[in-house]
This record gives structure tokens, C-alpha cells and sequence, in this order.
């Protein structure tokens, strides 16, 4: 990559927050200057609403940097911030309404919560689970995966959410790199009507994972499940059965709370590894201010407690925050299309936080899903996981917001622990496509090869200049690699791995893995602005665009696209499409190719797996389809481009 990434695609659309919206909001423009002035001030501030046991000496030591320590000293256990205070006065406000993909409905109030955690807790212990052990939790969105996490960090036992679409051998690796002593499951998990053999799953690992001892099953789908007897344990049987009173385990500041793997370069997942204070205090700080979160709020969010949003965004911050929040088992399209639209309008959600994959595949169904159902209780709504396009920014500011609702577009990581970068709402004038602004107590940067900031006006490599609460201590029983990964290319400087611009308002823009960036003519073009021109098309849904070997100009650029409703893919389409490009960025972002597609292939998170795109566009053998949600997609795509190559 040359010293910045070309700053082609422009929005001029801005929305100011209603004079309503701001007079109410949790956070108001001083929060900024505050932090500003003095960050540590800004962060022990934050971390002083939480239930703390012991005070700490020092808020920061970055003695050992990139090693920091946060709250030095401190002592505490997070589920006395999610449970214990709020049983006094918030002890009968429901913690989590959960409606299961069947239909089935199960509420829980914090006093609920509290109790059903300690029980499993001391389930857990019964089974000789003790402080500093790890435990892998292996289910679908059930109530008991949110109170296996928290049981977990209440006697002091790490945990590591294996989200419950991924394989046996998958499993194997995660649960072997955190020798974790049990495994927490269910005999199986609903998606799309059928069942997802969990327990099956399990079993076929256990032989390759030495280190588990125990095995607790959360009945769910009631499918037969192989037995042996004083390893495996049924959950309804031993949980009930424990006492509801489970003292928490004091644990310093720094104690692991969880690991959660995240996909690595070389193959090997990432043990991304947090720490208890710093963790939460980003968590409930971040969850509080971007979701401007009041007490009759409920609240959703519609991720997986497989992925760190699930972590931060379903678990740790909205309990610190005492919320009330909706969870959903299964898929947006089960029985219906409409199943979301349904959902919010039932149980009255005031705020939506969800993936840019899943609007753009609305997008593609159609307005008249949304239109089924009364959505104006809805007053904030959010997106997370990757750039958003303006147009489906536009789509879910007008269909789903009503055009009234202010839209978080937020930028973080499994690293990061909380969200970094968003519009904070009723503060933040936001454009369609932009992340808009670091947080408050967040120092980002957006740097060129040598690591200078480029200024506004241009792109380059997204950084964070000095540490924050709730960032990752380290990989999990590999350090050298914490240090190769994130602090090796620029001496002193977080690298995120993300390209980013910055337009001339000092609006952040993220472009995307810096992997994704195409070398065009000598020019580095962003594939999400690429990305972001198509779909800015009234024909087009989603898109993916890759960079393939091209002899006259380095890369060429090949797109993939999914049209709306009942469009059809034509050769006028497709010259149409490349002069739209060229029209929104220049002649030099027109796709040499354009492959209309049923659909992309996507991980089960949602992300579009641009490196089986690749390989299709240069005609090599497949790469690992594995962790693909629709792997039976791949063979259509590749069939179409090379029809299309044939044609050329």
C-alpha cells in the first residue's frame, strides 16, 4: 500500500439532532471538552459508577507498555455491577425479555437474573469449577448463554463463547488454546426451523480436548443425544436444584473475564484475552452514552453472544445500566421476512442495533415487510460490524426510523472491548456512511506509511494513539503475537488494521480492512467506496467488490452484485452500473467485471468473505468454506463468472 488510500466517494447529506432528542440526551457537548482535558480524569470518573469492592491506587500503569494495567489495585467482580445493586431498587424490572425462534416466550427480571446466575454458579462449582479456570460455552442465543457467561465471572472463571454455528474442529481449537475444564451446551439450537446438533458436536470434540472434565446440556430442541454418565449433566436437572445465594469471588481489576477468538491471518484464531474493570467500565460508559439509554427503554440488539457485540452490547453494559432488553433465537426470516419488524412491534423496542449485512438483505426483500408493522416505537437505531453504505443508511434512516430516529454507526473491535468511534446522539450532526467521531477519551488517528497523520482531506491506516479502558491485554497464551499483531507497525500506536479517510468536516470514514484495498493504476481504492457507489443504485441491494491480477494496471476491479426485489441482470444494467461508478467516484473505480448474484457468501456473523471472491475472480482453487453461512452460494457465483468471463 502507498502512503494513503485515495478520498474518491463524497456525502453532502447531513442530519443535526432534533432540538427534542438533545434537550433529553444522556450525553451533552461538554462530555468531549471533558474528556479532552483530562483523559484519566474522564475514565476514573466512568469507572467510579461502578460496584467496586476495593479502590484503586492508580488509574493507569503503562509502565510495561503495550502491556497496560487499568484501575491498579482495584477490586471488584462485574456481576455485583450487572445483579446485586440493582436488586433494591430495580429488582423487579425485567432484565431480558427472550422470545424463542419457535415462537416461545420466557421473561426474567434482574431478581430472576440474580438468582438463576447463582444457581448455575454453584452448579458450576459442584462440578469442581473453580477461580482461574476456563470454561467454553457453546450454545444458541437461549436465556442460559447470557447466564453461563455471568455465572462464569461470579466465581471467577473465565469464559470463552464459541459461537453455536461453528464446527467440531473449531470448537476443538478454541476449547484446547484455553484448556478450558468444562464445556457448557445444549442437546441442540433452532435456526431456520431445524435443528443445529449441538451436543453431537461437543461429543465428537471431547476425544481431542483432554482438559474437559464436565459437560452441562441446556435441553432445547428435545432431539436424542448420546450420554456418559458423570461427565455429562443435564442442566435442568443440577441448576434448579443449587442454592440461589452465590457469594462473588473478589477479583482484582486485571483478572481475565473472558477470552473470545477472533479470526488470525495465519489460520490460528486469536484469543483475544480482557480484563474485569477496564473491560466493563468501557462497556457501560459506551452502552449509557451512544444508546442514550433511559430506564423504560427496551433495548435491542440483535447479535450473537458468540461475537464481542453479543458480549458488551446483549450482556455486560446494558445490565450495568440496569436496561431491559429484548432477545431473539433465531433468524429474520423464520417463519417470515417480517419476523423483526414483528418482533419490535410486540415487545415495543425503542432502540435497534444490528449489522449493515442484515439491512441491505431487507433492503433486498422489500419495504413491504417493515410496512407490515407499527415500528414507531422505535427512537434510536444503530448499525455495527462494518462500513454501512449511504444508501442503506438512507434505506434504514427512512424505513425502519421512520426518518425521525437518530442512527449510531459505530466502529469497534473484538480488541477494542466497546465501541470507539460513533455520533453520540442528540450532539452529533451525522452524514449517511460515516462513523462521524471518536468517543469520548479515545485518541484516533488516521496515519500514512511512516505513521504521520494525514490530515483532513485524505486516508490512510486507522491507529489509536493511547490506551484505553476496556482494550485487550493481551492474546491468550501468546504475547510475542499481542505485540507482532497490534503494536509492530507503527512504534508506540495501536494499528486496528483498517483503512480510513477523513473528509474535510474531520468526519471519519472506514474503508475496511486494509487487505481489501485495491492498487488501481498506481491509485489505492477502497473496496467499501467501490461498494458504496453500487449500492447507491436504486437496482442494487449489496455488493462486493475485490481487487483480481490485472498485467496492463496491477489490480482490476471485479464486482459482484445483488439486485432488489425482482430486478433482473442484463448487459444495459451492467454498463449502466460501471457509468454510475464512474459517475459517483471516477473513471478509474469502474468494475471490470460485474457478476449479478443470487447472493454473497457471508460468514454466520454476517461478513462477506471477499478472499473466496478473489480466488473466484482469478479462477484459483477455493479456499476453506467452512465457517460460510451459504456455502452452496460459492459454486453459483463461480458458474456466473465464468459464464461472464466467456462472454468477454
Amino acid at each position: 500500500m502507498s502512503e494513503t488510500i485515495e478520498n474518491l466517494f463524497s456525502e453532502d447529506r447531513t442530519f443535526p439532532p432534533s432540538p427534542e432528542f438533545a434537550a433529553a440526551a444522556n450525553a451533552t457537548p461538554e462530555i468531549y471538552d471533558r474528556a479532552a482535558e483530562d483523559r484519566l480524569a474522564f475514565w476514573a470518573d466512568e469507572a467510579a459508577k461502578l460496584q467496586w469492592r476495593a479502590p484503586w491506587s492508580k488509574v493507569l500503569d503503562d509502565s510495561k507498555a503495550p502491556f497496560y494495567q487499568w484501575f491498579v489495585d482495584g477490586k471488584l467482580n462485574v456481576t455485583e455491577s450487572c445483579l446485586d445493586r440493582h436488586l433494591d431498587k430495580r429488582g423487579d424490572r425485567i432484565a431480558f425479555y427472550w422470545e424463542g425462534e419457535p415462537g416461545d416466550k420466557r421473561t426474567f427480571t434482574y431478581r430472576e437474573l440474580y438468582e438463576e446466575v447463582c444457581r448455575c454458579a454453584n452448579a458450576l462449582k459442584a462440578m469442581g469449577v473453580t477461580k482461574g479456570d476456563s470454561v467454553a460455552i457453546y450454545l444458541g442465543m437461549v436465556p442460559e448463554l447470557p447466564v453461563a457467561m455471568l455465572a462464569c465471572a461470579r466465581i471467577g472463571a473465565a469464559h470463552s463463547v464459541v459461537f453455536g454455528g461453528f464446527s467440531t474442529d473449531a470448537l476443538v481449537e478454541r476449547i484446547n488454546d484455553a484448556n478450558s475444564v468444562a464445556v457448557i451446551t445444549g442437546d441442540g439450537a433452532w435456526r431456520r426451523g431445524n435443528v443445529v446438533p449441538l451436543k453431537e458436536n461437543v461429543d465428537r470434540a471431547l476425544p481431542n480436548t483432554p482438559s474437559v472434565k464436565n459437560v452441562l446440556v441446556v435441553r432445547r430442541t428435545e432431539n436424542p443425544v448420546e450420554w456418559q454418565d458423570g461427565r455429562d449433566h443435564w442442566y435442568h436437572d443440577v441448576v434448579p436444584a443449587a442454592s440461589a445465594d452465590c457469594p462473588a469471588e473478589t477479583m482484582d481489576s486485571e483478572d481475565l473475564l473472558f477470552v473470545l477468538y477472533t479470526s488470525g491471518s495465519t489460520g490460528k484464531p486469536k484469543g483475544i484475552a480482557h480484563s474485569c474493570a477496564g473491560y466493563l467500565t468501557g462497556a457501560a460508559s459506551t452502552h449509557r452514552n451512544v444508546f442514550d439509554i433511559k430506564d423504560d427503554d427496551v433495548y435491542w440488539c440483535t447479535a450473537d453472544c458468540g461475537w464481542v457485540t453479543g458480549h458488551t452490547y446483549i450482556v455486560y453494559g446494558p445490565l450495568a445500566n440496569g436496561c431491559t432488553s429484548l432477545i431473539y433465537e433465531g433468524t429474520p426470516n423464520h417463519p417470515d421476512q417480517d419476523r423483526w419488524w414483528k418482533l419490535i412491534a410486540d415487545y415495543k423496542a425503542t432502540i435497534l442495533y444490528t449489522a449493515p449485512t442484515a439491512i441491505r438483505t431487507f433492503m433486498k426483500w422489500g419495504v413491504e415487510f417493515p410496512q407490515r408493522h407499527d415500528l414507531t416505537s422505535l427512537r434510536l437505531i444503530g448499525t455495527v460490524g462494518e462500513p454501512i453504505n449511504p444508501e442503506a443508511w438512507m434505506w434504514y434512516h427512512e424505513h425502519i426510523g421512520g426518518g425521525r430516529c437518530p442512527i449510531v454507526d459505530t466502529w469497534w473491535q473484538t480488541e477494542t472491548g466497546c465501541i470507539m468511534i460513533s455520533p453520540l446522539p442528540g450532539v452529533t450532526e451525522t452524514k449517511p456512511g460515516s462513523a462521524t467521531v471518536a468517543m469520548p477519551g479515545i485518541a484516533v488517528d488516521v496515519v500514512n506509511e511512516e505513521g504521520e497523520s494525514v490530515g483532513r482531506g485524505h486516508g490512510g491506516y486507522l491507529v489509536v494513539r493511547e490506551p484505553w479502558p476496556s482494550m485487550l491485554r493481551t492474546i491468550y497464551g501468546d504475547p510475542d503475537r499481542y505485540r507482532e499483531v497490534y503494536w509492530s507497525k507503527f512504534d508506540g500506536l495501536y494499528f486496528a488494521g483498517d483503512g480510513c479517510k477523513i473528509d474535510d468536516d474531520g468526519y471519519l470514514w472506514l474503508l475496511g480492512r486494509v487487505d481489501d484495498v485495491m492498487l488501481v493504476s498506481g491509485h489505492n481504492i477502497s473496496t467499501t467506496e467501490v461498494e458504496s457507489a453500487l449500492v447507491d443504485h436504486p437496482a442494487v441491494a449489496e455488493s462486493a467488490v475485490v481487487g483480481r491480477k490485472d498485467d496492463r494496471t496491477g489490480q482490476a476491479i471485479a464486482a459482484f452484485v445483488v439486485l432488489r426485489g425482482d430486478q433482473q441482470g442484463s448487459e444495459t444494467l451492467l454498463q449502466e452500473l460501471r457509468l454510475h461508478v464512474a459517475a459517483k467516484i471516477g473513471p478509474i473505480a469502474k468494475p471490470a467485471s460485474i457478476v449479478f448474484t443470487d447472493d454473497l457468501p457471508k460468514t454466520r456473523s454476517g461478513k462477506i468473505m471477499r478472499r473466496l471472491l478473489r480466488d473466484i475472480s482469478e479462477e484459483r482453487q477455493l479456499g476453506d468454506v467452512t465457517t460460510l453461512a451459504n456455502s452452496d452460494i460459492v459454486e453459483a457465483i463461480r458458474d456466473r463468472a465464468h459464464a461472464a468471463s466467456d462472454e468477454e
